[in-house]
């Protein structure tokens, strides 16, 4: 993940003094163990400040507006209770050259700041501080101990200490081209390696930026670079220094990531707010992807795996418990030639009552052929009482299995991220998961279905018609037994694991056949068949749709149903 670097940082601060100062704090809310958002109102505009002191993903831009979900963090409402209702008139850096901002909050603008709030955008060093108007430390989101640093401890009433100062020597926009290059040819390397070594307030992404708009490899050695070379170099130095004294920028994407200077930009951003708050937004919503889907894949693989052993299990038993009628019949058969029964038989063969045909029949030795026969009524009623038993077990582990494959399913449908509504169907598999007590999690806080906000896949048929597909069991039934209208046709692939398909019609609407095998084909797709060639789909009209009662999210009856080819292929 590409961290803020002074530059970035320089550039954000520089848009947020031109559109927030002065402005009134109204809110503090903290979204995650690492970030915080503060509302702020102009008189022209309101917005929530993000500031993250995240490892990977420190940085301060304007951000999206917090979930409507309780905040039980103390960081925050320590903040609230001392700043709540003053105004932010500064948002200045502590030092030239230092990745370190000073807000500064007075009851007015025009007054002397009565509290500071300290953002250390610093990698895994990133903290943020709160101070009183002499510096005293009032709070901080990372208390850093004497233990953990002896150099400099972050703690509740000590003075606020800087981070410590920067050791090399700093670019100079007055430095000349000669200074410059023997500064950074003095050890041969790589030009890349060399101006990092060579100059504290670099970033790696910076340089390797700064080095290809200057059509130069960044391993490309010192020792080979041309006079040309290092005038083109150093262009691109002096229009980085140019940028950071004007406050210019030009904030843009690149191929994998972003760029404040232009350099390598593919596509120009809005703004450099909108730039970081979309860049480290989706890298760390990919991350909380990731993590989450490998959670719940391997949680239900485990869970399937333990259930379809025990599915295994209750059909051998129920298989024994075939023979019931076996162990009945031989019985009778001994009933029936007690006379040909003699003391310490281990085995007799009997005619079969119907056939004829020889029925071996295994006996107790130091049993008579009266109790032989009591013996093997015995095990039939056993046998007839395991069925009984077992019947309705096999049943629940294999509904309990059809629903979990049709969650596995649509996870597998989840691959991978691409927009911030990924993240949240995945979310929702969590929150039903946790509501079936398959997951356990203390921090969880169930969203009713009016909360959540409906991000089903949404496609069009060749007549213009909508189609709505959802994409967890919660969406699911949301789109079947809420979303649905007397008009619409549901579609699910027959007796397969897979999303509820809406087709939406009109009042008078007729879908024609293109229609329908549209639908059928995207039924299919999103089903656990995608991969088949051809998928049988049932469709129906909503009112037509049933949920069993007590049966879980997801699971659904129907009648009245008709059926279509789906192609899979199609539906992509």
């Amino acid at each position: 993940m590409q961290p803020v670097d002074y530059t970035t940082l320089s550039a954000a601060c520089s848009e947020l003094r031109a559109h927030w100062l002065p402005s009134r704090m109204e809110q503090v809310f903290q979204r995650d163990r690492y970030t915080i958002s503060i509302a702020l109102r102009t008189l022209k505009q309101r917005g929530w400040l993000e500031i993250s002191w995240h490892p990977q993903a420190a940085r301060l831009c304007i951000g999206n507006p917090p979930p409507r979900t309780p905040d039980t963090f103390t960081f925050s409402q320590q903040l609230i209770h001392q700043l709540g209702g003053l105004a932010l008139i500064a948002i200045e850096a502590i030092a030239p050259w230092e990745r370190v901002v000073d807000l500064q909050f007075a009851r007015r603008p025009g007054e002397s700041p009565l509290y500071h709030v300290y953002v250390e955008i610093m990698g895994k060093y990133s903290n943020v501080i709160l101070t009183d108007a002499s510096n005293l430390i009032i709070t901080a989101a990372h208390q850093v101990s004497q233990q953990q640093s002896s150099v400099r401890p972050i703690l509740t009433g000590q003075v606020y200490e800087t981070p410590p100062k920067l050791t090399g020597p700093v670019p100079s926009i007055n430095e000349s081209l000669q200074r410059w290059q023997e500064r950074v040819s003095l050890v041969p390397g790589a030009i890349k390696r060399q101006l990092l070594k060579s100059y504290s307030g670099l970033s790696a992404s910076l340089v390797d930026s700064m080095v290809r708009a200057a059509n130069l490899a960044p391993d490309a050695n010192t020792d080979e670079l041309t006079v040309q070379d290092w005038q083109e170099l150093f262009a691109k130095w002096q229009e980085w220094l140019q940028a950071l004294q004007a406050k210019k920028f030009h904030p843009a994407w690149t191929a994998d990531g972003y760029t404040v200077m232009g350099w390598g930009g593919v596509e120009p951003a809005k703004d450099i707010q909108e730039l970081l708050n979309r860049y480290y937004s989706d890298r760390l919503n990919e991350q909380l992807f990731a993590q989450l889907r490998h959670q719940l894949s391997q949680k239900l693989s485990n869970i399937l795996a333990k259930l379809r052993l025990k599915a295994n299990t209750f059909s051998d038993r129920l298989q024994q418990s075939d023979r019931a009628d076996e162990y009945r019949q031989k019985a009778d058969l001994l009933m029936a030639h007690l006379q040909n029964w003699e003391p310490g038989m281990k085995e007799i063969m009997l005619p079969d009552f119907e056939t004829g045909a020889p029925i071996a029949i295994a006996l107790q030795p130091d049993k008579n052929a009266v109790q032989n026969a009591q013996g093997l009524y015995k095990q039939h009623q056993k046998l007839k009482r395991a069925r009984a038993a077992v019947e309705p077990l096999l049943a629940e582990v294999n509904s309990e299995i059809e629903y979990l494959e049709q969650v596995e399913d649509a996870i597998a449908q989840i691959d991978k991220y691409q927009i911030a509504e990924d993240l949240q169907a995945l979310e929702e598999i969590r929150d039903e998961l946790i509501g079936q007590k398959y997951l356990e999690d203390p921090e969880y806080r169930d969203r009713s279905n009016n909360e959540t906000k409906s991000n089903f896949h949404r496609y069009r048929t060749p007549n213009g018609f909508e189609i709505l597909i959802g994409r967890n069991n919660r969406q699911n039934d949301q789109l079947t037994f809420r979303v649905a209208g007397d008009y619409d046709l549901w579609f699910h692939a027959q007796e397969i694991p897979g999303s509820h398909v809406l087709l939406r019609l009109e009042p008078g609407a007729v879908a024609e056949e293109t229609d329908l095998q549209f639908t059928a084909n995207l039924a299919a797709y999103y089903s656990r068949a995608r991969q088949s060639d051809q998928v049988p789909v049932v469709y129906t009209q909503p009112k037509y749709v049933y949920k069993p009662k007590g049966a879980k999210p997801g699971i659904a009856i129907y009648k009245q149903e008709r059926i279509l080819w789906g192609k899979p292929q199609n539906g992509q």
